[in-house]
């Protein structure tokens, strides 16, 4: 028998299997905007376990499809696929035309319009893990803290994502760095600056019963400090909450340059939400 090199996982409803992406599915609307999605679903009948995928881009950029280069959290794209996971990528208000918490509240009108249509997509509510990266990152951490049981997810995978947006706050004029004046739209580091960039920091909301954390992080990323990651992860263990931390050793800022340095971190995240969300062991296909 011939081994197949699509790896499926055997849910006990049946083999998923590849599918083609649906792109800008609207998921909600705010300001007049429409919000829209890309979705990619397993064929077969599920129930699946999902990601939510949050690209970066500094609040003020980026695009769910991972734009020319398939940077931000495409890299995840094939992967997941191959696993047997849904996974669905969104975009949200950009700053500086909108400002924080415009971008976060999209986020959580996305995870509740995942979980209210998981019935249509054949997804497993219990089963929904949130993703993102750079500034997708923070708002996915902030998402995780302020959760409510509507926004809940059952795991949460953070790529170079700030928790402390106080940190590496300021460039080397001693100014407010402009993704954080876009985002929070003031220029001048004050004490009201100062308050709006606490309120959006992660790691001031930490409390027990989170749902656990994978943190992934570059040790040469010049944007997000990983020595940030490094303390997000003990301020969260210290309040009883399961987070692990893969280290890209010599990693920059984004996926993109990370193969050569660490080939298997794909693999690693996926062997970890299986393991977190306690998904049998992916069967290939023969």
């Amino acid at each position: 028998m011939k081994t197949s090199l699509l790896l499926c996982l055997a849910l006990g409803t049946g083999v998923a299997a590849h599918a083609a992406v649906r792109n800008d599915i609207e998921y909600g609307t705010a300001d007049g905007v429409s919000l829209r999605l890309d979705a990619s679903i397993p064929d077969g009948p599920g129930p699946f376990p999902t990601v939510i995928l949050v690209h970066g881009g500094g609040w003020t950029a980026g695009d769910k499809s991972g734009g020319p280069q398939k940077g931000y959290m495409a890299p995840m794209h094939e992967a997941l696929s191959n696993a047997g996971f849904a996974w669905f990528s969104i975009n949200y208000r950009l700053a500086p035309k909108y400002h924080y918490p415009a971008c976060l509240e999209d986020v959580e009108t996305a995870i509740r319009w995942v979980k209210a249509h998981a019935a249509q997509y054949h997804l497993d509510p219990q089963r929904i893990v949130l993703s993102g990266e750079s500034a997708g990152g923070q708002l996915i951490n902030m998402a995780a803290v302020r959760a409510d049981a509507t926004t809940r997810v059952a795991a949460i995978v953070t790529f170079y994502g700030s928790a402390n947006l106080l940190e590496n706050a300021l460039g080397a004029d001693g100014k407010l760095g402009a993704s954080r004046a876009a985002l929070i739209g003031r220029t001048e580091f004050d004490a009201e600056t100062k308050a709006l960039l606490q309120a959006a920091s992660a790691i001031n909301y930490i409390k027990p019963g989170l749902p656990p954390f994978l943190l992934v992080h570059g040790t040469l990323d010049d944007h997000v400090p990983y020595q940030g990651s490094v303390e997000f992860q003990a301020a969260l263990r210290a309040a009883g909450v399961s987070c692990d931390l893969i280290t890209i050793k010599d990693g920059p800022h984004g996926m993109l340059p990370w193969p050569p340095l660490a080939p298997h971190f794909k693999d690693e995240v996926v062997a970890w939400l299986q393991r977190t969300l306690q998904i049998p062991p992916a069967k290939a296909a023969m």
